[in-house]
């Protein structure tokens, strides 16, 4: 599946649900279905900077793809977070680079959040792209 095909099925997933109590529950659950993260990742240097509450993000090629694993202290943040993962893990560092995430906007995320969730949402965007410049870089 592709990054925009993966996005855009997040957008129907989101547009099954009329009011954001109800978006933010089903953000919960998604948070709450992500894969546990080893504790041997969660580092200093693998928390994401910019973020309100302590995301860990981490980073590894399988053959040619870039597969994240990630975990939150919030379980908003944690749901937030699985969203990502599911939209760019599994792709080539150049598609991750290359990607346009539409989704945020579209589910209505960019203007439902408060303001330190939306700057967090944003570094945790950053951090998945930077990893993915520097896995192309020695590719």
């Amino acid at each position: 599946m592709t990054i925009n095909q993966t996005q855009d099925e997040l957008i129907e997933e989101f547009g099954l649900f009329e009011d954001w109590a109800d978006k933010y529950e089903y953000l919960i659950d998604l948070g709450k279905k992500l894969s546990p993260m080893s504790d041997l990742f969660k580092t200093e240097e693998n928390v994401i900077k910019g973020c309100q509450s302590r995301v860990w993000l981490h980073a590894e090629m399988q053959g040619q793809s870039l597969v994240f694993h990630a975990d939150s202290e919030a379980i908003i943040v944690k749901g937030m977070i699985s969203m990502l993962i599911r939209v760019l893990s599994n792709h080539t560092p150049q598609e991750i680079i290359q990607a346009d995430l539409y989704f945020i906007d579209q589910i209505g995320m960019s203007q439902h959040l408060a303001q330190t969730r939306s700057n967090g949402l944003v570094a945790m965007v950053k951090q998945m792209k930077n990893y993915a410049l520097a896995f192309n870089a020695i590719a």
